[in-house]
């Protein structure tokens, strides 16, 4: 069987894989390295630098830099495609035929380039950005970024027509594959979840003693949904309230050190946050944006005990019956209230697994992706 090569493009250095998008690129080479795969692996460099551990999984890996910047922001074009642009990439995507992997809209700056028309191009979808900044625009509270989200999302919108340049269009909800499969009738579109940290099921049956709340703090949705869970659920309940994650703003941080039975951790390493949440009673999880996968709930399925979320965590997914639902703050803290009272048995676990591996295997999802690869490639 001849060789498989691949390139990937990558919307930023997926190493360490401890935010959202970087977890189902970095996830999704180890499981293609292990399937024989040679990737060809292009990251744009701006806050993260090389990553020696990526030349474990990769042929190769080429770094370019981010033109960030308000020149940048200023383009036609949305800011973070414009920004991630290359004529070194364009050359080194140009320099065989093997198929091109584009991760995220970020990265699809060349989808349309003449000079890959023949090619076989991929799109990874991973949000409906301009459905994602609009919702960022509705949670932000200063004007200048509500602005920037703002105009982001209509140049978004029109951008995504360039996705019809793409052969391949895989997605991560069953609601975003609807969505895409409609706007592009004769581009394929596949579901496709996301790959993540985890082979096999890692969950302690029993009893913790706090709930907790675990996301990128920087991140003015995963932020806005720490204050809601604090101010307007567990305020004052006795319930011990973990919130843990990336760079909290200053906010967050003092309206925890107001609440006595709130503790935020910051930047907690990998295995301190998957601790965390192996360790909880529960992980709670809501969001106001019901756009794309949330990894999050899959890290605290494959590790943790209860996992109670809004219905808009569950959007395009198959996980309704493995978690807990509540909508508002008075049915969260009730339910949160109720299952503090029971264990996490043994036969839940066994549940949950049958469900996972179905649907989020790693494995299986990559032969899913090698034999589209293959058949579609080749016609």
């Amino acid at each position: 069987m001849s060789e498989v090569h691949l390139h990937i493009i990558s919307f930023d250095i997926p190493y360490p894989p401890n935010y959202g998008g970087v977890i189902d690129v970095y996830y999704k080479l180890k499981a293609l390295h292990a399937a024989g795969v040679k990737i060809h692996l292009h990251c744009f460099e701006y806050h993260r630098k090389p990553a020696p551990e990526l030349n474990e999984y990769c042929y190769e890996v080429h770094y370019y830099p981010r033109h960030t910047g308000i020149l940048s922001a200023l383009n036609w074009k949305p800011y973070i495609i414009y920004s991630r642009r290359s004529k070194k990439l364009l050359k080194n995507l140009c320099l065989d035929n093997h198929p091109i992997l584009f991760e995220g809209l970020h990265s699809c700056y060349y989808l349309s380039n003449k000079l890959l028309e023949d090619r076989f191009k991929i799109y990874r979808e991973s949000n409906i950005e301009h459905q994602y900044y609009y919702h960022l625009f509705k949670a932000e509270r200063r004007l200048f970024n509500k602005l920037f989200f703002f105009f982001s999302g209509l140049k978004l919108r029109a951008f995504q027509g360039k996705l019809s340049n793409a052969n391949l269009i895989l997605t991560v909800s069953k609601e975003d594959n609807t969505y895409l499969a409609s706007k592009f009738k004769r581009v394929r579109v596949e579901y496709l979840p996301s790959f993540h940290r985890d082979d096999e099921i890692h969950i302690i049956p029993g009893n913790g003693d706090y709930i907790l709340y675990q996301g990128n703090l920087s991140v003015v949705e995963n932020s806005k949904a720490a204050e809601f869970l604090i101010t307007k659920v567990f305020a004052g309940s006795g319930i011990r309230l973990v919130i843990a994650g990336l760079n909290p703003p200053d906010n967050l941080i003092r309206i925890a050190k107001k609440h006595g039975n709130v503790t935020l951790i910051s930047n907690p390493s990998e295995d301190k946050m998957v601790d965390l949440i192996k360790s909880a009673h529960i992980n709670v999880l809501v969001t106001f944006q019901p756009t794309g996968l949330k990894l999050k709930i899959l890290n605290a399925l494959f590790n943790g005990r209860f996992c109670l979320v809004n219905q808009e965590m569950l959007t395009g997914t198959e996980l309704a019956s493995i978690c807990e639902i509540a909508n508002n703050p008075e049915t969260i803290r009730e339910k949160a209230e109720e299952l503090m009272q029971r264990s996490f048995t043994k036969e839940m676990v066994f549940k949950r697994k049958d469900l996972l591996m179905k649907w989020h295997s790693n494995k299986e999802n990559c032969n899913t992706l090698m034999n589209l690869l293959s058949l579609l490639s080749s016609t």
